[in-house]
């Protein structure tokens, strides 16, 4: 099991990037994204701090934690640099919070996050078809999530993807210990979704690129 998507104490998280690990490697997962919510007010903070302790981590633990940022509220056209200053320091997985019914997010989030070639667009709730086809064309991910609120339009988003052909990955949105899954949890939720177990091997495959 792979999660792309979890939160440290450097933003809403309660765990430091450690514990966060070590909790996730306890439950059995193999690779964790550390990504925690930023916009130009923090990316200089949060990305290299990150970017050290994912080093340090996988080094000495068997579990590859990744870096990476989320990028929060950020008013449309400021994704594509914010997105941009977070890569040149070394954020290896850009997600952008997404258009989830849950929050006002601004609209125009997720055509942003599309244009600014992000790795995922996590949450992106009543996302459009001509989204989804451009998010296919640029190899962008789009979140299956296992986190309340936002998962409430995963049928969606897995109906489109799927008559579209773009690509999923299955995340938890992880903000404390007791949010980590196991697979087997993973799986039921993408089958929740309308997908099948063959879709729920493809998205750990999508994840694994990142590894």
């Amino acid at each position: 099991m792979i999660d792309l998507h979890t939160h440290s104490l450097f933003s809403d998280g309660v765990l430091v990037p450690s514990e966060l690990a070590r909790r996730a490697e306890s439950a059995g997962l193999t690779g964790i994204g550390i990504t925690d919510h930023g916009d130009s007010s923090n990316i200089d903070f949060i990305v290299p701090r990150i970017v050290a302790v994912a080093c340090d981590l996988s080094r000495f633990m068997n579990i590859k934690v990744i870096p990476g940022i989320e990028l929060t509220h950020v008013p449309p056209l400021l994704i594509e640099e914010c997105a941009r200053r977070a890569r040149n320091l070394g954020a290896r997985i850009i997600i952008v919070h997404g258009e989830t019914i849950a929050e006002p997010v601004a609209p125009g989030t997720n055509r942003a996050a599309i244009d600014a070639g992000v790795n995922i667009l996590a949450h992106p709730g009543l996302i459009s078809m001509e989204e989804v086809i451009m998010a296919k064309e640029k190899g962008i991910l789009l979140e299956i999530t296992a986190r309340k609120g936002h998962s409430l339009t995963n049928g969606h988003v897995a109906k489109l993807a799927a008559e579209a052909g773009a690509k999923l990955v299955i995340n938890t949105d992880t903000h404390e210990p007791s949010d980590l899954i196991s697979r087997d949890q993973a799986l039921k939720i993408v089958l929740g979704a309308g997908l099948t177990e063959a879709d729920f091997n493809l998205m750990q495959q999508n994840a694994s690129a990142f590894l």
